[in-house]
């Protein structure tokens, strides 16, 4: 196959993947525009509330529990299609729940997709990226997530100002007026719909198919997307690893694993305790303890959204350039930096200054470079064959339980602390 033609295919294949990124970002940020309005209408406590953010979260975690299994019996193509499923399934129950039960059972739904997105679609991947471009790829991963934040900060500014205006149709006063909330959620399957007609095109991996034993099948795929000469050193290569992995049982807990399974698990809790979901699930409450009007806080969430994406675009073109370690230290270095100065604004009571923009912007900026995607790409290249599936579903499970965590008590923690502190545990 001619360079352009393959290259253009691989290109198609690991974009399609990571839009299952752009669902786990859409559904992370979503709600921030969803929250206060769900909040309002069902009188919902910091506890509740909480409960409302971290349900769907409680979803990935399932979700990535169930993936290492289904990965390894179905295959990763067959996996990515479920988990679109449940997405899309999620966005019409969320939307149409009458009640707070059925709104949390349907953010849990899509949870599950979510969760298991989280773990598939980086690692197919990585199992497909040629190993000169696998940092690039697998960033595109990141890079879907902040598309979908951002996409989902646009949704929702934009049906909170069509909700000002007067409709006739009672149906549109309930939905795009009264509850618009509902329209919201329901802009989530539209992204699920998306991803679940381009996954269908996709190819199955040829690491999936050597696994259980389709050789020819892997072949075909191989050579449609690399050159002869790759094509056949790459299915060697699968071959001898697979050949390997099962004359020497390789476990979680060799000691070959155990450095890099701690450095994939504590990056992935790390990343979250950085606080970048409580900002960007909790904004509009930030800005508006900082004084800022509820209309403009949506707006610096849309600018932190374009910010997030635009600098995710830094670490595509540069994790394989000047090394995953570089981007780590340089953006950690300015995350910490911004986590101090902002607290120390909530500390004096001087955030109605465009000084805190500034700084969160940065924090959001720096994040986006290094812990971002920098997680992503580590932990589904660090592993061996033989392991792969189990340790970066641990490590995705960290990462989870991590958000859950932060989901849960941020209410909690900046009612009864106050911003100041927070940002400093962060």
């Amino acid at each position: 196959m001619d360079n352009s033609a393959s290259s253009y295919r691989i290109n198609y294949i690991c974009l399609t993947a990571a839009m299952g990124g752009l669902l786990f970002g859409f559904d992370t940020a979503v709600i921030s525009g969803a929250i206060n309005l769900v909040k309002s209408q069902f009188s919902l406590n910091s506890m509740l509330e909480g409960w409302l953010v971290s349900s769907g979260l409680v979803g990935c975690i399932i979700g990535v529990f169930m993936t290492g299994f289904l990965s390894d019996k179905i295959g990763r193509k067959k996996t990515m299609l479920l988990a679109g499923f449940m997405f899309f399934l999620s966005g019409i129950g969320c939307s149409f729940a009458p009640s707070m039960t059925l709104l949390i059972t349907a953010r849990i739904i899509g949870g599950i997709g979510v969760g298991m997105a989280s773990v598939v679609s980086p690692m197919y991947i990585a199992e497909f990226a040629p190993a000169d471009k696998r940092g690039k790829m697998i960033a595109y991963y990141q890079l879907a997530i902040t598309v979908g934040i951002l996409l989902a900060y646009f949704s929702n500014a934009l049906l909170i100002s069509v909700s000002q205006n007067n409709f006739e149709n009672a149906v549109l006063v309930w939905f795009l007026k009264e509850e618009t909330w509902r329209a919201m959620f329901l802009a989530m399957s539209i992204p699920s719909f998306i991803f679940l007609v381009m996954i269908v095109k996709v190819p199955e991996s040829p690491r999936w198919l050597v696994f259980v034993d389709k050789r020819e099948k892997a072949k075909e795929i191989l050579n449609s997307i690399r050159s002869p000469v790759q094509a056949a050193k790459e299915l060697g290569d699968i071959e001898h690893a697979a050949i390997k992995s099962f004359s020497k049982k390789m476990f979680l807990f060799d000691k070959t694993i155990r450095l890099p399974l701690i450095i994939g698990i504590v990056l992935a809790v790390l990343q979250q305790f950085s606080g970048i979901n409580a900002i960007i699930y909790y904004g509009p409450s930030i800005f508006k303890t900082a004084g800022i009007a509820s209309s403009n806080a949506l707006l610096f969430q849309v600018i932190i959204g374009a910010v997030n994406l635009l600098f995710t675009f830094v670490a595509i073109y540069s994790a394989d350039k000047y090394g995953r370690k570089f981007l780590l230290i340089t953006g950690l270095s300015g995350i910490i930096f911004s986590l101090i100065f902002c607290g120390y604004l909530f500390y004096v009571s001087h955030t109605h200054t465009l000084l805190l923009l500034f700084l969160i912007i940065l924090f959001i900026a720096c994040f986006a470079f290094s812990l971002g995607p920098v997680t992503w790409i580590l932990i589904n290249e660090m592993f061996p064959t033989a392991v792969r599936v189990k340790a970066v579903s641990i490590c995705t499970l960290a990462l989870w339980i991590a958000v859950w965590i932060v989901g849960q008590f941020f209410p909690w923690l900046l009612e009864k602390e106050g911003a100041a502190v927070t940002f400093w545990i962060f």
